[in-house]
């Protein structure tokens, strides 16, 4: 594998599970089902061949926390916006 090749792979991944986790949050309203489904895509994608060292591994895990650490604060607020509304109104 090229220099090239890695360095796109490793920027990829230090984003993209990120950005899949708050994505899928979004999508489902719940932040483990987003984890979930980051980490199913993640898979598939070792199982097919594109992630096949470990600094893309240790890449994607620390988007992954990240993301859900963003995704967690996110649905939080969200409750608390919602319950704010609901006594109010």
């Amino acid at each position: 594998m090229d220099l090239a090749t890695l360095e796109t792979k490793l920027l990829l991944a230090l984003f993209l599970p990120g950005l899949l986790v708050v994505f899928f949050t979004r999508v489902t309203f719940h932040h483990i089902v987003g984890l979930v489904l980051t980490i199913a895509l993640i898979a598939a994608s070792v199982y097919a061949g594109y992630t096949h060292t470990w600094i893309l591994y240790v890449a994607d895990a620390l988007s992954l926390t990240v993301g859900f650490w963003y995704a967690t604060r996110m649905v939080k607020r969200a409750r608390k916006q919602g319950q704010d509304e609901d006594e109010v109104g």
